[in-house]
């Protein structure tokens, strides 16, 4: 008897490109992935924090770079990945909200969120994949979604109406994909602490309002995603697009 052998999550040979690497969420993406053997590129719009965070990668023995790049800037994107080798794996982490009851919401906020969160990710997505299908690049979309894009909540409008467009756009991009060998999916978390969120939890209303939701009982921390931007990467998800992965210890189980 031949025992099957689990497929590998090693990402050794491929090159790996995180939006929003900075801090939080994309910083662990960026460690997951060079963690496993990929050469990153940490992309934000300012170099500090990516360029120290890169520095970390590689003093850890992990193959990592900083490139400043606006996504909102749809033509330095395209130039960006027109004058790179073509990426393997793109995790589309760049994103922002506007808290507030849709009565309040204004048209500049609509345009913040809306515009970073689906149309900087549509374009951003398109500019990697005409790269890899010009390069014959096979590999693996991972869009930053939220548990928000499967279910509503208060204040969230606009949040909402960007990630189920999202999840949406998700779709329709691995139909069109699948024959290059490029999968897409997405990854949906609950509440995440976050140097953008942390705030947040110091109210303690709303903190006990999130873990009356969390079926868990905890706060999720970046740790908690980075398995599932492992598997989304590699080769043990080799038949896994057009989903969501939901790491939301248990809120829209309810």
């Amino acid at each position: 008897m031949t025992l099957p052998q689990t497929p590998s999550f090693r990402l050794d040979g491929r090159r790996a490109l995180v939006t929003g690497a900075g801090r939080g969420i994309g910083l662990a993406a960026a460690a997951a992935l060079a963690q496993a053997g990929a050469q990153v590129t940490l992309v934000a719009r300012s170099g500090d924090e990516i360029a120290a965070a890169a520095e970390e990668i590689v003093a850890a023995g992990g193959t990592a770079e900083a490139a400043m790049l606006d996504v909102s800037d749809l033509a330095a994107v395209s130039a960006f990945f027109a004058t790179r080798p073509a990426y393997h794996i793109l995790v589309n982490n760049a994103g922002t909200n506007r808290p507030k009851p849709m009565m309040d919401v204004s048209e500049a906020d609509y345009d913040a969120v809306l515009d970073l969160n689906v149309k900087s990710a549509f374009f951003v997505a398109q500019a990697c994949v005409q790269r890899m299908i010009a390069d014959g690049a096979k590999g693996s979309l991972i869009h930053m979604g939220s548990q928000m894009g499967h279910v509503g909540g208060p204040n969230r409008s606009l949040y909402c109406a960007s990630k189920w467009a999202l999840e949406g756009m998700n779709k329709a991009f691995a139909l069109d994909l699948a024959p290059h060998g490029i999968r897409s999916n997405t990854i949906a978390p609950t509440f995440i602490e976050t140097p953008l969120t942390k705030p947040f939890f110091e109210d303690a209303a709303f903190t006990a309002s999130v873990l009356t939701k969390i079926k868990l009982g905890r706060i999720g921390q970046i740790e908690d995603l980075m398995g599932a931007i492992l598997y989304l990467a590699s080769d043990a998800s080799a038949l896994v697009t057009g989903t969501s992965l939901i790491v939301d210890g248990g809120w829209t189980a309810d």
